[in-house]
């Protein structure tokens, strides 16, 4: 049996070779004698293949006795909302959020949507997998469960929306789940939304939905300059991550959305801690300080965040990558609140988008991350560490190594999936240095690989 569908996170895989109606049968049944979950919430996503995957992994759980709380076409972040709000033993949503058009996953979560990954559940349901299944004595039940109106209240409870002023929004759904989140949302704010790619399509006619592809940003920035919007924002497939596009049609990057949005939610919430990954850091870290907050640094990945930030009792926390987490949330993930934040800050303060960012990018100007496939990637970073430890004001292992000066630093970390270095560089107030130190670092990294 091919079981290469399952990842350290979650599960992603070509349809039917690595997922299929029968593998999700013993997945499901697999889930719940491994998890004991007696209630699980179930989703799915746009994709051509969802539904299907979606009723079988039904199947399974309920002959293993667990009763099924069916929510229906819906995004990532249904599934968490749901499982906590209705104290669910359990979720799954079926999805590959932004991979190819014919491939499928799932993403495991169990109470209090705390994530399920390969160090606390995710190995032992693929190996228990592999053996035979008995039914359980009693069978579950299934009934499915309404969610949108608790979610969409929940959504509006971050921000003021009385507060809120007309204003003119781009939003790109990529043919995903989104566009059905903003038709519920429009009813309840003064904005005026451009659509674009609006309507759910799993055949991904403009492309598969990835923002982060600078191949697929074109169309949201176009129709913001267009029509003169206030911002743009596209959402990949399962829209759990968001990205932002100003006034000009500039795509921003994630690294300053992360400082904006804790700048926002601490305005909002007052002091508190913020959890970000260590990849770029000074902006976020003068920004959350500036508000009376205390910024920490994680690992990156959902798993390490959200973990983190239930550690420290951190009302949100942000990776560059564009996954933003809220502690109100369950801790979780959303590509809906952040935007809304934003929106909100835009109206309040009457400034622009890029008022706002262009500070904090001449402030502390980033390379932005650089990917470079190298031969033996750990070999490379332990030449790199050694060659600028000498001087170093900090040196940090956090995740991957991290080395900072007195005005730059940098943070050089291998991929676990592929022989990939990534690299990242920020400076302060100095964005010829920053250039610089990229250069020579790439060329160092270069040298080395030789």
């Amino acid at each position: 049996m091919d079981l290469s569908c399952f990842k350290a996170y979650d599960l992603r895989g070509s349809v039917p070779d690595q997922l299929n109606p029968i593998l999700a049968e013993k997945i499901g049944r697999a889930y719940v004698e491994i998890t004991g979950a007696k209630k699980v919430i179930v989703g799915y996503d746009i994709r051509l293949s969802s539904p299907e995957i979606a009723e079988a992994l039904n199947s399974g759980l309920m002959a293993a006795g667990a009763d099924v709380l069916d929510i229906g076409l819906c995004g990532t972040e249904y599934v968490y909302f749901a499982t906590s709000h209705y104290r669910a033993d359990g979720g799954i949503m079926v999805t590959a959020s932004h991979n190819p058009k014919h491939h499928n996953g799932m993403k495991m979560v169990g109470p209090e949507s705390r994530p399920i990954s390969s160090d606390n559940g995710l190995n032992e349901i693929r190996d228990r997998v592999k053996e035979p299944f008995a039914d359980a004595p009693v069978q579950g039940k299934y009934e499915t469960l309404e969610v949108t109106s608790a979610y969409i209240d929940h959504l509006l409870g971050y921000i003021d929306a009385a507060a809120l002023k007309p204003m003119k929004i781009v939003v790109n759904a990529g043919n995903g789940g989104a566009g059905l989140v903003i038709d519920e949302l429009e009813k309840h704010l003064p904005f005026e939304f451009i659509k674009v790619h609006h309507q759910p399509d799993g055949n991904f006619p403009n492309g598969v939905p990835n923002p982060i592809l600078e191949e697929n940003r074109a169309a949201t920035a176009d129709a913001v300059k267009e029509h003169g919007a206030a911002m743009g924002i596209a959402w990949d497939g399962d829209y759990d991550r968001c990205f932002f596009f100003d006034e000009n049609g500039r795509f921003i990057e994630g690294y300053y959305i992360v400082g904006l949005l804790a700048d926002q939610f601490l305005r909002k919430t007052g002091p508190g801690s913020v959890i970000h990954d260590p990849r770029l850091v000074w902006n976020t870290q003068d920004l959350v300080e500036a508000a009376g907050g205390k910024a920490i640094e994680s690992k990156t990945g959902h798993a390490f965040i959200k973990q983190r930030m239930r550690d420290e009792d951190a009302v949100y926390g942000g990776e560059m990558s564009a996954h933003h987490y809220f502690r109100d949330f369950a801790y979780c993930d959303s590509g809906m609140i952040p935007w809304l934040l934003i929106a909100e800050r835009l109206c309040q303060s009457g400034q622009t988008l890029s008022s706002l960012i262009d500070a904090r990018i001449e402030a502390y100007p980033a390379s932005g991350e650089i990917n470079r496939t190298i031969n033996d990637p750990a070999k490379v970073i332990a030449a790199i560490e050694e060659k600028y430890s000498f001087g170093a004001k900090n040196i940090s292992f956090v995740d991957g190594l991290s080395i900072e000066f007195d005005n730059w630093r940098f943070n050089l970390r291998m991929s676990n999936t592929e022989p990939v270095v990534r690299l990242n560089v920020e400076s302060r107030a100095d964005i010829a240095l920053m250039e610089e130190k990229t250069k020579e670092l790439l060329e160092e990294m270069e040298r080395l690989n030789a």
